[in-house]
């Protein structure tokens, strides 16, 4: 069954698509507008990172570990994958509370280092919402390794 919180990410994907291509650059009218957004496959690990409170974890595929600092070991969360136009979404269950995580192809900084981050990851766990960073092998963060 869907929830209305996965439609809320389909919908955010989609809306961010009308103002860009695949590849994150301004949308233009170009015939392949319509493709799903392609910029973090499914076999990729998405790493992810946020603060206030601080948090994090790393996505491949369905399977998700979310990490805080109370529980830098994580939580295992089986999620679905959705490519929309503007990114990627991850739904599933965390401690009884519905979790939907998008990445969008926009430049990103922690605001605590000198990082800057490829990604934007918004995540809604319950009904708390919080803003962080994202990298792949692919497409790394820039900055020292060690903030």
């Amino acid at each position: 069954m869907t929830s209305c919180r996965s439609i809320l990410a389909t919908a955010i994907l989609l809306l961010a698509a009308c103002h860009q291509q695949p590849n994150g650059a301004p949308a233009n009218g170009a015939a392949d507008d319509s493709q799903p957004y392609d910029g973090i496959t499914a076999s990729e690990t998405l790493h992810f990172v946020g603060t206030e409170p601080f948090w994090g974890g790393q996505v491949t595929g369905s399977a998700l570990t979310y990490t805080t600092p109370e529980d830098q070991a994580g939580q295992a969360v089986q999620v679905e994958r959705f490519a929309g136009r503007g990114g990627v979404s991850f739904t599933g269950m965390l401690g009884g509370e519905e979790f939907v995580m998008m990445a969008t192809p926009l430049a990103c900084s922690d605001g605590m280092s000198d990082r800057s981050y490829p990604f934007t990851i918004t995540l809604e766990i319950g009904k708390d919402t919080r803003a962080g960073c994202g990298w792949t092998q692919r497409q790394p963060f820039e900055g020292a390794d060690q903030p």
